[in-house]
């Protein structure tokens, strides 16, 4: 309920209490959940379990979420916000300002793929693999997808500015790849320690480097390409 104060919109204090509340309960069927869906598996899992865990009644937990596909969607989307890159990515007007946007993202987008969290959601998401597939589908689509097309849009930019050259989607996936590698897998696998900020700084400033070396858009006069400073 909203009433109006001296020209501005202010809440009922009951409404603020009651929204409070209702986010608290979000995230503790959230947390039951996940905890579920990692000691049981998504499809044993039941809402029934997840309900008790998170202390609510199942009435409860669908007036938050309509099924267990939703809950589990709302989980991996929470859980993989740490890979999310700010979409209010600076504008970019010369190849140096591309570059320091470009490592930032970089460092962003390691920050994420290694957070504990994340790395949990890979490891159900391959344990659940073949039972119920639908689980990695979800994980690609809140997290890897989102990720690539925020990359894609810096690119697109980029491109429009006369900064880069070539198709932008094949340019985000030069740079992604060079950027990721094989760090995921092997941490999921627990044969790598997970890499400092100075390591990611540094795998962010050679992803850079070796796409813009490719990408970057040749000097009209010279022919030769620019060689933009990631420091």
């Amino acid at each position: 309920m909203w009433y109006q104060s001296k020209g501005s919109d202010v809440k009922h204090s009951r409404d603020i209490d009651g929204d409070g509340e209702a986010q608290s309960t979000r995230k503790r069927i959230l947390s039951a959940a996940f905890n579920a869906f990692m000691e049981r598996g998504y499809a044993a899992a039941s809402t029934l379990d997840i309900a008790t865990r998170a202390k609510v009644s199942k009435r409860e937990l669908y007036s938050h979420f309509k099924n267990k596909e939703a809950l589990f969607a709302a989980g991996i989307a929470e859980r993989t916000a740490a890979m999310q890159i700010p979409i209010a990515l600076p504008e970019v007007t010369d190849l140096d300002g591309l570059a320091k946007t470009l490592v930032a993202a970089g460092v962003a987008i390691l920050k994420g793929v290694t957070d504990d969290h994340v790395l949990a959601v890979h490891r159900l998401a391959i344990a659940e693999s073949a039972r119920s597939p639908d689980v990695a589908q979800t994980l690609d689509r809140f997290g890897r997808r989102q990720v690539r097309q925020a990359v894609v849009t810096l690119f697109e930019k980029a491109k429009e500015r006369g900064l880069v050259e070539g198709d932008a989607d094949a340019i985000a996936d030069a740079f992604c790849s060079l950027l990721l590698s094989d760090v995921i897998l092997r941490l999921i696998l627990g044969v790598a320690r997970k890499p400092t900020a100075k390591d990611m700084a540094h795998r962010a400033r050679i992803a850079t480097e070796l796409s813009l070396e490719v990408f970057a858009r040749r000097g009209e006069s010279s022919g030769a390409r620019q060689k933009p400073s990631t420091r």
